[in-house]
């Protein structure tokens, strides 16, 4: 069963994943939790360290040990078993990234659609794509990613072994720009813009920065993610 599910999920992740970010996105508004702004600011500190923690994660997967993500005609797929880097000490470490990103907005956000649909929907999704990827590599390497589950966490790192993972590999950040570029910066434009938007519907107008400030920082950020994407384009950063 949840490897039939994971087998969709993968195939229209790109689809389903938006459309029920969507659909909680109007589920439900939202709120100070416990009707406090103070607990409020609690809450977005929180979510932005577990964004950022995710995406640091995210970043240190890329740029030790790079893995082909998108399978091939829309399945699972890998040509070889990758266990160097961040998979010596976890087996999904981009899966648990986008898990903690995923409950980092949950947080920032404070709304009963992002606790009650999407959360479930994310946990079940990455479970059931683990579960199909896990049916497939173990089909296709046998005994060797038998060792490898048998000494490698699922889901979270064995930051204790992190030096010996890394030890004699040199750390990508060309290839990290190149992959990672889009992600990381539509996730700190989504959190700033999530954010706003709780303090708004929770407080109204007054939460939000002057009409200058908002096209000042908007104006920087996608200035600075059309030099980045230019630079990717023209050939002169390769990853």
């Amino acid at each position: 069963m949840m490897v039939r599910l994971g087998r969709f999920m993968f195939r229209y992740r790109n689809g389903l994943f938006p459309l029920v970010f969507v659909l909680a996105f109007f589920a439900g508004r939202p709120h100070y939790p416990f009707g406090r702004s103070d607990v409020d600011f609690l809450f977005d500190l929180v979510g932005m360290f577990i964004a950022l923690a995710g995406q640091s994660l995210r970043i240190l997967t890329i740029g030790y040990e790079y893995i082909v993500r998108g399978g091939k005609d829309h399945k699972v797929y890998a040509d070889k078993l990758v266990q160097g880097g961040m998979f010596a000490l976890c087996r999904n470490p981009l899966y648990t990234g986008n898990l903690l990103i995923a409950f980092s907005l949950a947080l920032i956000i404070h709304s009963y659609g992002f606790y009650l649909i999407f959360i479930p929907f994310i946990l079940l999704a990455y479970a059931s794509i683990v579960a199909a990827e896990e049916d497939y590599l173990r089909t296709k390497f046998g005994a060797e990613y038998e060792r490898y589950c048998a000494h490698v966490n699922r889901w979270w790192p064995r930051w204790s072994g992190f030096a010996a993972s890394i030890e004699g590999m040199r750390f990508n950040w060309k290839r990290v720009l190149v992959k990672e570029y889009n992600t990381t910066f539509v996730l700190i434009a989504a959190l700033v813009g999530l954010d706003l938007w709780s303090d708004y519907e929770s407080t109204g107008p007054s939460a939000l920065p002057s009409s200058a400030s908002v096209m000042i920082g908007t104006t920087f950020w996608l200035g600075l993610y059309a030099a980045v994407r230019a630079l990717k384009k023209s050939g002169l950063i390769r990853g």
